[in-house]
């Protein structure tokens, strides 16, 4: 399984980080990029806004939504549907798996090529987006 290290980035770091994006680096946008750093558990937006409104109070539901969306549109994060009613967000955007735990629901990366699979029966299309999904038991409540 692919381990993640916490990094703590600079105020300046995050924003650089979106001014190069041509994201207007505005204090929530700020901490909502600096919380999926800091936090690389594929946080839903839920997550996302619970978490920050303690220290945001300010924080509405909407600027956590409309962020996620430019943060997409300017590929710093991507969605991953794992469950069809749960949308959650990574901060890593290069291919790789998810293996969500059925018993404990953590997420876990995995490297894996993608690029690798091909399907003769898909010729002609155009790919934009490839996922792989697995899910199962994770040791930890597998061997509880």
């Amino acid at each position: 399984m692919e381990r993640r290290v916490r990094m703590k980035p600079s105020f300046e770091d995050l924003m650089h980080e979106l001014v190069i994006r041509k994201i207007r680096p505005s204090h929530q946008r700020i901490k909502i990029l600096e919380y999926l750093m800091e936090h690389p558990c594929h946080p839903t937006v839920d997550q996302i806004f619970n978490d920050l409104q303690k220290e945001i109070p300010t924080l509405s539901k909407s600027t956590v939504y409309n962020t996620l969306t430019s943060f997409m549109e300017a590929q710093l994060v991507r969605v991953i549907t794992i469950e069809e009613n749960e949308t959650r967000y990574d901060i890593i955007t290069h291919n790789h798996g998810h293996f969500k735990c059925d018993s404990c629901g953590a997420i876990y990366d995995f490297k894996i090529n993608i690029d690798d699979f091909t399907a003769g029966e898909l010729s002609g299309f155009q790919i934009y987006d490839k996922n792989v999904y697995f899910k199962g038991i994770c040791p930890k409540c597998l061997y509880k």
